[in-house]
């Protein structure tokens, strides 16, 4: 039987089942729906979204099929794509998801793909990674109606079901080497299992299963009294009382929830909605807004809990559109209109911190993991139907710099980008209005890309250039050139290139203040603060715009392990000038080492610095810590 009619009768059963238990009738419910839906911001959520989800697809590997670094975040992150493809109906990511599909199914010694050794068909002996993986297929499947991804999530379930045994009365072991039951896992195993009876005609085995997986974590003592979800248990089998994380607060309302939609068991849904309401009404939130235990300033989200608060918006984001539901609509609302507001930069990433807020310790990250986690605040934000005709804009570059010379002023050529979706054949006219600051120069100021629409599922897309002229008075510091793209039916955007103007350079790796020098990331992570790596084949180039009246430059960087340092004047053609032979792993080889720019210095006086690893089998990498540089004239 194909997929698509199997979850329209779902849909349809489920339509009912809302308004009984809510109170509505039909007719009342689907009014409900359709007032979401005509919502004036609604191509607006649909344009943060789709450029949002372009940042985090930038960051996916096609060759490892995966974001580097992080295996079960990869799940996650792919998910999350699958919800934004399922949402507004871009489809321009199948390919990925394929990808990763088919080339990462099969078995990998440890460190090739993940921390652990991994088994074969996405398994490892981390239990949790495993039924991410599964997650994430169940959503490929109801994306594509592809069987062969939901064949792999019942695999996946098949193999977390031998974890299950009657210590503690029951429940799915966290790690092959049975240590510690806990609530992710058992989260998930709720979820996937009652997913896959959801998708499976007459099944039973899986309903058992996640029924009973349910009693077991409901009666576990997890659940506090505040109706918040605690870690795991102990030895003796008693909740342990460790941190609240978002993650495991939003797989207890989806668990919940998908297991309603199996059984009609109101209470189940009640439970979902008391789940969210514990976390909603300050359990989990500062001034409205989802935080984390280690969102504070002087504190610090590992790269784990960087992705939680996008799980339980991707949970909170099936409960509102399950009971239309105006709180949970609302915090919605709140959470992508302060990501966007306030966690959100030039170049379109957003950050783990959704209010917000820095600090010289514990800097707000930005990284493809927050940019997941986010993306998911924005997806919730979209209303269903999503609107067919949205308009977004972004630049290039979005963070450029300028390095101006002692007089005279300095060009540089910004690209609006403008993409729409819309019905087929309609031409699009978009006005682009182009402002800059004070003293700036920028043409021309206004004009127009004429883009022809085919559809969601993939938008057209045009670019619009102006120059900007920096004036050689130009105060060091950040300078918005915005720009503002306009088309008929009131559609609008509004984006800007963060120019940087700066007489020397000295930051942090892994901050904020490193992203205008960092030209090509590639591959690269940064772990912590004052970091940045990258290991095997990857590499990341800092760009220097030296000023024009540059006579000689010389860089400083503090760096360690096994790094090869290259320079370049055209960001193509590269020269080794440092580079660790001995193979270091520890940091104990962590220095300052001193690169003589000025036979790099191109003819627009840019150059060009790529760090790699010198020894790729062994993925201990070049990490930079600081950088400077220095020029005379």
């Amino acid at each position: 039987m194909s997929a698509v009619p199997t979850r329209r009768r779902v849909r349809a059963v489920l339509v009912g089942l809302v308004a009984m238990v809510i109170g509505l009738a039909p007719a009342a419910a689907a009014h409900a729906q359709a007032v979401s839906s005509e919502a004036a911001d609604g191509p607006t959520a649909v344009a943060r979204a789709r450029v949002a989800a372009d940042v985090l697809m930038s960051s996916y590997d096609p060759n490892k099929a995966w974001f580097p670094s992080s295996w079960w975040n990869s799940a996650v992150a792919l998910q999350t794509i699958g919800d934004y493809m399922q949402r507004t109906d871009d489809r321009r990511y199948l390919p990925q998801l394929d990808n990763t599909f088919q080339k990462d199914q099969g078995k990998f010694p440890a460190g090739e793909l993940s921390g652990d050794e991994l088994w074969g068909n996405f398994t490892s002996r981390a239990i949790d990674d495993s039924e991410w993986w599964g997650l994430t297929w169940i959503q490929a499947y109801d994306v594509t109606g592809d069987a062969k991804y939901l064949r792999m999530a019942a695999k996946i379930a098949e193999f977390t079901n031998g974890y299950w045994d009657n210590t503690c009365g029951g429940g799915v072991w966290w790690n092959a080497e049975r240590t510690y039951k806990n609530a992710v896992t058992n989260g998930l195993y709720i979820r996937l299992t009652a997913e896959l009876h959801n998708r499976m005609p007459g099944d039973k085995r899986w309903l058992a299963r996640s029924q009973a997986a349910w009693d077991w974590f409901a009666g576990s003592g997890m659940i506090n009294s505040s109706g918040l979800v605690e870690d795991g248990v102990n030895d003796d089998c008693q909740s342990n009382g460790q941190t609240v994380w978002s993650y495991n607060q939003g797989l207890a309302v989806g668990g919940a929830l998908e297991l309603w939609r199996a059984t009609g068991d109101p209470k189940l849904l009640s439970t979902a909605r008391r789940l969210a309401d514990a976390a909603i009404d300050g359990g989990l939130t500062t001034d409205g807004v989802l935080t984390e235990a280690c969102d504070t300033l002087d504190r610090t989200c590992d790269d784990n809990a960087k992705q939680f608060k996008g799980i339980f918006l991707r949970y909170l984001m099936d409960l509102a559109d399950t009971t239309h539901a105006d709180k949970y609509k609302t915090f919605v609302t709140r959470q992508a209109e302060t990501i966007w507001a306030q966690d959100h930069d030039a170049a379109d990433r957003l950050g783990t911190r959704w209010a917000g807020g820095t600090s010289t310790d514990h800097p707000n990250v930005f990284d493809w993991r927050t940019q997941a986690s986010a993306l998911s605040a924005l997806i919730a934000a979209v209303p269903v139907p999503a609107p067919k005709r949205s308009l977004t804009a972004n630049t290039s570059p979005a963070q450029p710099v300028v390095m101006p010379a002692d007089d005279g002023s300095t060009k540089l050529t910004v690209n609006v980008g403008v993409s729409v979706t819309g019905p087929a054949s309609q031409p699009v006219t978009a006005k682009v209005t182009v402002r800059a600051p004070d003293g700036w120069t920028v043409s021309p100021t206004t004009g127009t890309v004429v883009l022809r629409p085919r559809g969601s599922a993939h938008p057209a897309s045009g670019t619009f250039p102006v120059q900007v002229t920096v004036p050689a008075t130009a105060e060091d510091g950040h300078h918005d050139v915005s720009a503002t793209v306009t088309a008929d039916s009131g559609l609008s955007f509004s984006t800007r290139s963060e120019v940087t103007v700066a007489h020397k350079i000295d930051f942090d790796t892994g901050t904020a203040a490193e992203m205008p020098w960092l030209w090509d990331a590639d591959g690269s992570q940064s772990n912590g603060v004052q970091n940045r790596f990258a290991d095997g084949n990857h590499y990341f180039v800092y760009r220097f715009p030296f000023s024009a009246d540059t006579a000689t430059a010389r860089a400083t960087l503090t760096i360690d392990n096994e790094y090869v340092v290259e320079a370049s004047s055209d960001g193509e053609h590269w020269t080794t000038v440092s580079k660790e032979a001995r193979r270091v792993t520890d940091g104990s080889n962590k220095a300052d080492q001193v690169i003589d720019l000025t036979a790099y210095l191109g003819p627009d006086k840019a150059t060009y610095l790529r760090v790699s690893d010198s020894f790729p089998e062994d993925g201990w990498g070049g990490r930079v810590y600081h950088v400077t540089a220095a020029t005379t004239k």
